[in-house]
């Protein structure tokens, strides 16, 4: 079971779902040297401290993630980041489109 589920609905195409995820796993693999690959419409990743998955489907995206022991006393916040940030990227680009 994952320690933060997020789940966004959005209605960008999946080409342009998956373009916005990519933009994503490209920044974090830079800034965080997360590894990263794609199993279908799902985005696996990896790092030190953290794993999950970034699941794409026709108007819906579900963000799974793991914390490692170092980082689960930060939930809250990581959550709370992440989501605002998942939030501007798929339904901003939602609204940026309209």
């Amino acid at each position: 079971m994952s320690d933060i589920t997020l789940v966004e609905n959005h209605s960008l195409s999946m080409e342009e779902a998956r373009a916005v995820a990519q933009q994503v796993a490209d920044q974090m693999a830079a800034d965080y040297e997360m590894t990263y690959a794609w199993e279908g419409e799902a985005l696996a990743f990896k790092r030190s401290g953290f794993s999950g998955t970034l699941a794409l489907s026709e108007g819906r995206v579900q963000l799974d993630i793991n914390l490692g022991f170092m980082l689960k006393g930060f939930k809250s916040k990581i959550e709370q980041q992440v989501g605002a940030n998942m939030r501007k990227l798929f339904c901003g680009a939602d609204e940026a489109k309209a």
